[in-house]
């Protein structure tokens, strides 16, 4: 039987090879084609902006937070909706005509370029768009591997954006970047060297996410967290925007309408801004692969504001609500540029007629050990590393998922020596936060940095531990990485980890599938990339 499409950008991929026939996470081969179709558009987009910026010419607001929507768009879990898509398609093959006429040069252009196609005509398949247009397998490797670090990259981007933060510096390198994975004279040393770039902007590009949230909303603190349900009915608010929680915050006082956190959400309740919120519940349920059965038992709406939708249930499938760059076919879809206000009315309308949720547990959790919070911390966790009550930091950041294999990062939890203070950020933590493991000296077991959009705590956690203990080599610190992945925000983390020199990183549950042999030995050779044992083997190498 004939392969229907070909993506193995996320960790579940189908065999860990790839999937060919329907994707594991629920997008149709339409589906995938149309994602393929618009990555493919958005390079020539940025090659024709990366060329213009040659030339002297400015780039538009406009056309940076396109080209990070669009990559967006096309991260794992985030847009079903094929009509959708095909939107956005047509706006930047538009955009891109647009910007072409501009062009005082325009010898050597790639075919992506001027590759242009009508609506009626986006479901015809061309082998020389996708994954498999690329025949060396080296130089597929990478050239995937750097369009996911930038499609990592571009959704940070996209929330500072909405928050009114740009980098142009890091729009024009995610654009170069995008455009070089058309240019077939570059070598795979070269290749190699723009992967290792593509983690520095990574960086950056934390750096500036950080940068907003943090002036927006103040910087997170320590804070436990309801997980049980109040009697009033409720809003579900899942994804990473918290632009989009603020103003669903805003128009739901008064009204009689509690909002509830989940999965990735989990970590606005850190933020100083959001606690003047009296309707602001608490967090309900766990990781994003657990949504069918929690978004049930909720009884009320539910906004999906980034990646992470799973495909719903009719039973609440009229129910759940899409923004920003999500979508799902048959869910309402609410509109709303950078810098205006989203209607939530009609959420918060059917809300006035459900049932309040349904508790699953009862309790509470404590995060908020984001980098300032952790360096108020500093005196006290310097003493207790320098009298052996500390003996190791793990870093157990990442993703969650609905592999059993997955459960291998709580059993590691749990057998983890009593000296041992687990750093995560993003949804991984769902795999161990509720475990109470306790303290040290009254310093958490799990200091939780937020989101996977937060990860850049965890380097400048690293960082100023190494300038406290005087360090010449980051990599002397007490300090192990063993990192779980899921989709393409984890692969913008792993090169930012690279770039800032980090080795002997163990990540899993499996390697990734994009990875291919040649360039995987290029990784553990010059750092030390591993996979994950058993928990015991695994203990005894760390410890």
């Amino acid at each position: 039987m004939e392969d229907k499409m070909f993506c193995y950008q996320c960790q579940e991929t189908s065999k860990n090879q790839g999937c060919t026939m329907a994707g594991v996470c629920g997008k149709n081969s339409e589906v995938a084609w149309l994602q393929d179709l618009l990555v493919y558009v958005t390079k020539g987009l940025s090659e024709v902006a990366t060329k213009l910026r040659n030339e002297g010419k400015e780039i538009s607001k406009e056309v940076n937070h396109r080209v990070s929507l669009n990559m967006f768009t096309t991260i794992t879990n985030a847009n079903f909706d094929d009509e959708s898509i095909k939107d956005t398609i047509e706006t930047t093959i538009e955009l891109k005509n647009n910007l072409l006429e501009k062009l005082e040069n325009k010898e050597n252009l790639s075919k992506a370029v001027l590759f242009n196609i009508k609506r009626e005509e986006y479901d015809i398949r061309n082998k020389e768009i996708g994954v498999l247009a690329t025949d060396n397998e080296d130089v597929r490797s990478l050239r995937e591997l750097i369009t996911y670090g930038i499609k990592g990259l571009a959704a940070y981007l996209k929330h500072a954006n909405v928050l009114e933060n740009d980098n142009e510096e890091v729009d024009a390198f995610m654009q170069r970047a995008l455009a070089s994975t058309l240019d077939d004279s570059l070598t795979v040393e070269e290749l190699i060297a723009l992967t290792l770039e593509t983690g520095k902007f990574g960086v950056d590009g934390m750096a500036l996410l950080d940068q907003a949230n943090t002036t927006a909303y103040g910087n997170p603190e320590i804070t436990e967290v309801n997980i049980g349900v109040r009697t009033n009915p409720g809003i579900l608010v899942s994804g990473h925007d918290l632009r989009d929680l603020e103003m669903l915050l805003e128009q739901t006082k008064g009204t009689g309408i509690d909002v509830y956190t989940h999965g990735e959400m989990l970590p606005a309740h850190y933020y100083p801004k959001f606690k003047k919120y009296d309707n602001f519940a608490g967090n309900y349920g766990n990781a994003w692969w657990k949504q069918k059965e929690e978004f049930e038992s909720f009884n009320g709406p539910i906004l999906m504001t980034t990646n992470c939708i799973v495909a719903p249930r009719a039973s609440y499938k009229e129910k759940l609500f899409t923004t920003g760059a999500t979508g799902f076919p048959g869910c309402k879809h609410i509109s709303g540029e950078i810098g205006e206000v989203k209607d939530f009315s009609e959420i918060i309308e059917l809300a006035k007629h459900c049932e309040a949720p349904k508790e699953i547990e009862t309790g509470k959790i404590i995060g908020g050990f984001a980098h300032n919070q952790v360096l108020a911390l500093g005196d006290k966790i310097v003493e207790a590393v320098n009298s052996g009550a500390i003996k190791k930091f793990v870093v157990m950041a990442g993703c969650d998922g609905r592999a059993k294999s997955r459960n291998y990062y709580t059993d590691f939890a749990k057998a983890l020596p009593n000296d041992a203070v687990i750093l995560t950020a993003g949804c991984a933590k769902y795999k161990y936060n509720k475990l109470a493991l306790g303290d040290i000296g009254g310093i958490p077991r799990v200091l939780d940095a937020g989101q996977c959009n937060d990860s850049y705590s965890l380097a400048v956690i690293a960082l100023k531990l190494k300038e406290i203990f005087g360090l010449d080599d980051i990599n002397e610190l007490p300090i192990v990485y063993n990192i779980a992945w899921y989709e393409q925000k984890a692969v913008i983390v792993l090169l930012a980890l690279l770039h800032l020199g980090i080795k002997n990183i163990h990540l899993g549950p499996t390697l990734p599938a994009f990875l291919s042999p040649n360039v995987a030995k290029v990784l553990v050779d010059n750092f030390g990339i591993a996979g994950i044992g058993t928990v015991e083997e695994d203990i005894k190498l760390f410890f």
